[in-house]
This record gives structure tokens, sequence and C-alpha cells, in this order.
């Protein structure tokens, strides 16, 4: 039997997407590729919008992957097929941060910490729109000394030896923002770096290792 992603919809009277998402969710549905559909009208259950963070509808979670918005039936039947596979997802973060909805991403990651070396992935996408770049930045930013950061030294690590400058600069601020002490080995090289902008960025990461906020 083929995997399927459950699906909690959130609508209200007035909205003029909802309709057509409810049709193509319900269409999935039929398909075998969502296995169950739970639609809640907040305008009768408020509080259901109030228990998820939802601030417009339509709302949907699809499997781990939380969005609103119109979307069309081939964008959906695209996410549930992602959903029901089960594995981490730079799309989805990719989506959220060209939404703007940092919230929704470092929520993601939180809950799926796996997802979390996609952000690399991510830093190093030369096609990437500026609020991918900016986003990822926020989501280090957000992590700021944390486990998760703390576990993604090695691989920050290896993005200081990148032939691109800009990779450089941003592993070296990263591991800075890590507080990790295995940060130090990666970023003393860096001090030597040929780019200028990298080996300020370094002495930075290093007097942040130094005296933590």
């Amino acid at each position: 039997m083929n995997k399927s992603a459950d699906t909690f919809l959130l609508v209200a009277p007035g909205c003029p997407h909802c309709a057509s998402v409810l049709q193509s969710l319900s269409q999935l549905v039929k398909k075998g590729d969502i296995g169950r559909l739970e639609v809640v009208n907040i305008a009768v259950h408020p509080e259901a919008a109030q228990e998820v963070g939802a601030r417009s509808v339509p709302w949907m979670r699809i499997g781990a992957y939380e969005l609103s918005g119109n979307y069309t039936p081939g964008e959906l039947a695209e996410w549930a097929r992602k959903a029901a596979s089960g594995a981490a997802s730079a799309d989805y973060i990719r989506e959220m941060l060209e939404q703007q909805e940092l919230d929704k991403a470092l929520h993601y990651i939180e809950k799926q910490p796996e997802a979390l070396p996609q952000l690399l992935e991510l830093m190093q996408d030369n096609e990437g729109s500026l609020s991918v770049k900016f986003g990822v930045g926020a989501l280090f930013e957000e992590l700021e000394g944390s486990e998760l950061l703390r576990g993604l030294v090695p691989a920050l690590g290896e993005l200081t030896r990148s032939d691109k400058a800009n990779i450089r600069g941003d592993a070296a601020h990263y591991l800075g923002l890590s507080h990790s002490e295995q940060a130090r080995d990666w970023l003393l090289p860096l001090l030597e770096d040929p780019q200028q902008d990298v080996r300020e960025i370094a002495a930075e990461s290093l007097d942040m290792l130094d005296h933590p906020a």
C-alpha cells in the first residue's frame, strides 16, 4: 500500500480560496494521495485556529508541512507526495522563507531536527532569492547557542574550506553563533584567509566564542 499523508484544513465563511483548496484536497483523498482529511470551520470553532497559530485561511497541515493560502491542485498533490515520503525537505523551508514565514520554518526545524542540514544546502544555492538568503541567516540567528546548531558545527566547518568567499564568510559567522569550542579549530585558519571580509568575520566569531553574550 502506498504511503499517504493525513491533512488538517481550516476554512471560514467568505474565504475566497477555501472552497477550491477543499475540493483539491478531497480529490487527493479519493485518489489515496491523502489518507484522511479533517476540516474545521473556524467561524464555529475559533479555538482551532488559535491552537495551531493560524492567522489566515485556508490553512492546512499536510503531514509535517504547514501551509496557508491558495495552492493549485498540482501544488497540493506535490506537497502531499513530499509529506508522505517522510523526508526532510529543503523545498518546504525555502517555501516558508520565500513567504517570509520565519516562525513556520523555525517551528518545522525544531520539530524535525533532521531537516537542519537543509539550511546548508540553501545557503549554498546561488540561484536562491534574497528572501531565502536573508531567511537562512535569520534562522541561524534564532538558533544561536542551541544544541541543534552546535550539532551542525562539523558540517559548517567543512564549508569554511569552500572555494567561494561568501560561503566561507557565512560559515564563519554561523560557527560563532554556535557558541561551541569545537568551532574554534575551524575559525583559526580563516584568520589567514585571502579575503579580508572572511578574516574579519572569523575574528568576530572567535571574539564571540571568547565573550559569549
